[in-house]
Order: structure tokens, then C-alpha cells, then sequence
């Protein structure tokens, strides 16, 4: 008869009981029972951590209440309007006009030719070269003026904010609007150009200012109001100009071609004409701008 094949059994030692100590029988042994739940002493620290973690917390809120004083009133705009009010009575500002001139200021230039110039038909003169301005309206150089400033001229110079100077030439030109594109040799490596922004968004009674070479002073500021739109005027020698901005800020021979900004320092127009009914000839307090608008329009500038 064949014998079934046993495997032996590996048995641990039993460890010597106490003397007295009575082994249970096998039938009385607890069942072996599986259980997922942590031991008591792993339960018992997360627990301890636990409430270290809230004892730490309630301290640090507890000392911050005692440290930060009194609570601060919530902020409203009465609060904002006289902080506002105070700074503006106490500190020293600049002005508005100021600020408009200092941000147009890297993008005019002063242009210099070898024969006479007008505004307005009033002849200007600087140590016997006309003299004009002009205003930086792209990255590449390209510099907006009037025509009557570089009209004829045998050769331009073009002297930029930071005192570099350029040959220019002319590229473009539109007679009964008295604009002109120029486009100079060499540019700075750091040119501004203006910002243009749209005379449609002023008001009459808005302030302006002028920036520009008046008889070849400059750059000179100087500031107003706009006076009024739509206007008209004839110079000595050319077609009736039309759609102008009509502005106070003082302009003279050489401001020609300079621009006319808003307080945010954004071209609204190019200074073209004066109106004096005397023989003098200089500013009685009417000037005349071409709208930047016409301007695009009128040399094929993209709109802004």
C-alpha cells in the first residue's frame, strides 16, 4: 500500500513559562483575528501631535492679538480722497503741463535748413538758416514737420533730443495739408517716438501745450487751451488750409511743424500756423494745428 507523502513542520521553540503558568488547550486559544486599525500607541501619537499642533496655534493667535493693537478702521473713499487732498496741499508736484512736455520732450526735433522759412507766411531766421521743428512719429526715425518748413531746401539737418545730429531727407509731402515726412540718415539707438493719440476725443477748453524752436530758442513750452475746431486760414503763399485746431498756447516763428499735445503727452496736431493781423508778424493768441488725423491720412500713415 502506497504511503501518502508528508512534509515536515517547522516548530518554534517554546519559550520557558513561569513555573505555575498553565498552557491553554488548543481548543481554548483565541482565534487569530486581522485588523486594519492602527496600533493603540500609533493612535495615541497622532493625537498628541494633534494637540500640539493646536496648542501652538491658539498661542501664536493669542500673541498676536496682544501685539497688533487696535484693529484699523476699514479703508473707504473718504479716506482716499483725503489722503489724496493732503498730499496734493502738502507735497510739491509737477505741473500738468510739466508732465506733457517731459513726455514728448525725447521725440521733437529741431530741423535746420539752408534757406529762409515761414510760418504762416511770417519769415523766420536762425544766424541766417531757417530754422523748424519736427516730431519723431516712428521707431525708424520717420519725423513729421511742415512742408513750408523744408519746402526748397538744398539740405536739412535734423537735431534730435539727445543732441545727435542727422541729414534728413523728404518722402513724402502733402501741399494743402503743409505736411511733410522726413526720414533721417541716422537715428539714435535709444529714439522715442511720440505717442499719437485723437484731437476727435478733445473738448474745446481742454489744455494743450506746444513744444518747439520759436526763432530758434528751444526746445521752448509753452501752454493753453484749445480755442476751438474746424477752422480755416490762408497762408501768404499757398492753398487755404481747412479742419485746424484752433489753440491759445503761445507759438512763434520756428514752432512750425512742432507738435501740439494733450496733458497726456499725445499728439493731437502739428503747429502750422499763426494769425496776426499787424505787421509784427508773431503771436497775438491764435495759433493753428493740423489734426493728426488729417495727417495720417494725408501721408498714408496707418490710423491711430
Amino acid at each position: 500500500m502506497k504511503r501518502k507523502t508528508l512534509y515536515s513542520r517547522h516548530i518554534e521553540p517554546t519559550p520557558e513559562k513561569p513555573e505555575g503558568d498553565l498552557a491553554l488547550p488548543a481548543s481554548a486559544q483565541p482565534a487569530s483575528v486581522t485588523s486594519t486599525a492602527p496600533p493603540r500607541h500609533q493612535r495615541l501619537k497622532e493625537r498628541l501631535i494633534v494637540l500640539t499642533i493646536g496648542i501652538l496655534i491658539g498661542g501664536l493667535t493669542l500673541y498676536a492679538t496682544k501685539h497688533s493693537g487696535p484693529s484699523q478702521p476699514t479703508l473707504t473713499q473718504e479716506h482716499i480722497d483725503a489722503a489724496v487732498l493732503h498730499t496734493l496741499v502738502t507735497k510739491e508736484l509737477p505741473s500738468r503741463a510739466a508732465r506733457a512736455s517731459a513726455a514728448i520732450a525725447p521725440s521733437v526735433v529741431r530741423i535746420r535748413t539752408d534757406v529762409l522759412s515761414s510760418l504762416g507766411g511770417t519769415q523766420i531766421s536762425d544766424n541766417a538758416l531757417g530754422v523748424g521743428t519736427g516730431v519723431v512719429i516712428k521707431e525708424d526715425g520717420t519725423i513729421l514737420t511742415n512742408l513750408h518748413v523744408v519746402a526748397n531746401a538744398p539740405r536739412l539737418i535734423v537735431t534730435f533730443a539727445d543732441g545727435m545730429e542727422s541729414p534728413a531727407v523728404v518722402v513724402s509731402a502733402q501741399k494743402d495739408k503743409d505736411l511733410a515726412v522726413l526720414k533721417p540718415l541716422h537715428i539714435p539707438d535709444d529714439l522715442a517716438p511720440a505717442t499719437l493719440g485723437s484731437s476727435k476725443a478733445a473738448l474745446v477748453g481742454d489744455e494743450v501745450v506746444v513744444v518747439g524752436f520759436p526763432f530758434g530758442y528751444g526746445p521752448s513750452v509753452s501752454a493753453g487751451v484749445i480755442s476751438g475746431f474746424d477752422r480755416e486760414f490762408k497762408p501768404a503763399d499757398g492753398p487755404t488750409l481747412k479742419g485746424l485746431i484752433q489753440f491759445d498756447a503761445a507759438a512763434n516763428p520756428g514752432n512750425s511743424g512742432g507738435p501740439l499735445v494733450n496733458l497726456a503727452g499725445e499728439v493731437l496736431g502739428i503747429v502750422t500756423a499763426i494769425m496776426n493781423p499787424t505787421d509784427a508778424k508773431t503771436f497775438a493768441g491764435i495759433g493753428f494745428a493740423v489734426t493728426i488725423e488729417a495727417a495720417g491720412n494725408a501721408l498714408g500713415i496707418p490710423a491711430f
